[in-house]
This record gives structure tokens, sequence and C-alpha cells, in this order.
């Protein structure tokens, strides 16, 4: 096209329009920066948080592993074992070693 303004009346027109502008916002305020002092307190509160989380989740999959074996285990039992049990006793022992005079 015709880069050369054309006139129509009072009017300047181009082809092209040049635009020099900013956006604006609607509204104007400061920006605030978290006080440095809660950032190392607010890390190591996630860290805990973190950790407990970790922590809670090891202890349940090591319960499950080993309540699994357990009860794998109990499945191959021997003969003996499968007796039906009559009674039960428990007995406390306690047991004195005692020197001989002199020694």
């Amino acid at each position: 096209m015709n880069d050369e303004p054309t006139i129509h009346g009072d009017q300047l027109e181009q082809d092209e329009e040049i635009v020099d502008g900013l956006p604006v916002l609607a509204e104007v305020r400061a920006v605030e920066r978290p006080a440095p002092s809660q950032l190392p307190v607010v890390q190591a509160a996630a860290m805990a948080a973190t950790g407990f989380v970790a922590g809670a989740a090891t202890l349940a999959l090591v319960k499950r592993r080993s309540a699994r074996k357990l009860a794998r285990s109990r499945g191959a039992r021997r003969a003996v074992e499968m007796l039906p049990i009559v009674g039960s006793r428990t007995f406390v022992v306690d047991v004195h070693l005692v020197g001989k005079p002199g020694e």
C-alpha cells in the first residue's frame, strides 16, 4: 500500500498506526515483601511437617510388610504346631548364685 498520508477533509490518515503507550493499572499500591525474619521459621515448619509425613509413611510401609510376612509364615505351619492347646502355665524362675565365704 501507499506509505504516504492521504488527506480527507481536515483529517490526516495513515495506513499504519503508531502506538506509544504504557499499560495503566487500575489501582496503584506498594508491593510488600515478607519480613526476612519469617522466612526461616516458615522453612523450618515446612521441613518438620515434611519429615513427620515421611516418617509416618515409612512406619506404615514397614508395618504392612511385616504383617504380610507374618501372615505368609503362618500359612506354612508344621503339624506339631497344629495340635490343639489344652492349657498353658507360666513359671517364674529366680536363680541366686551363692558364693563360698572368703571368695
